[in-house]
């Protein structure tokens, strides 16, 4: 076996994305978008189902919708951020909640690590996964 540098091990680990949303196609869609990239994704339906999974599958970033029916993105994310072993794990908004009001409150009240507005384009999408997961590197 071929000793690598811990740097270099890392690299070649999948980043395990985590989608919570409540709306399969759309959790097919990040999944297809993000997989061609290398990441890891994996799906949540619902709130409910979401913070259980977070809690199982400590993922490297999380995805989060807000209009859920069982929990609504932000009970999730104060779940979440109260938690000691989930509280530094990244978040992006992606919600077709898009007043400025909303990303205002997300990132600067709330301090997720960034907010995407449905419809969003597949750039879009990986420019913030991308950027959020740089950042999280620099500062881990």
């Amino acid at each position: 076996m071929v000793n690598l540098p811990k740097a270099k091990m890392e690299e070649k680990v999948a980043k395990r994305i985590l989608c919570i949303e409540d709306e399969p196609e759309m959790i097919d869609l990040i999944r297809l978008i993000l997989g061609r990239r290398g990441f890891e994704v994996s799906g949540a339906s619902g709130g409910m189902a979401g913070i259980k999974a977070v809690r199982e599958q400590l993922p490297d970033l999380v995805l989060l919708d807000l209009m859920m029916p069982d929990m609504d993105g932000w009970e999730v994310y104060q779940q979440m951020k109260a938690n000691e072993t989930t509280r530094n794990i990244p978040v992006i908004v992606v919600t077709a909640k898009a007043q400025n009001i909303d990303k205002v409150l997300g990132l600067h009240i709330a301090k997720v690590d960034d907010y995407i507005s449905k419809p969003f384009s597949p750039q879009e999408l990986m420019s913030s996964v991308e950027k959020v997961i740089s950042q999280k590197k620099t500062v881990s």
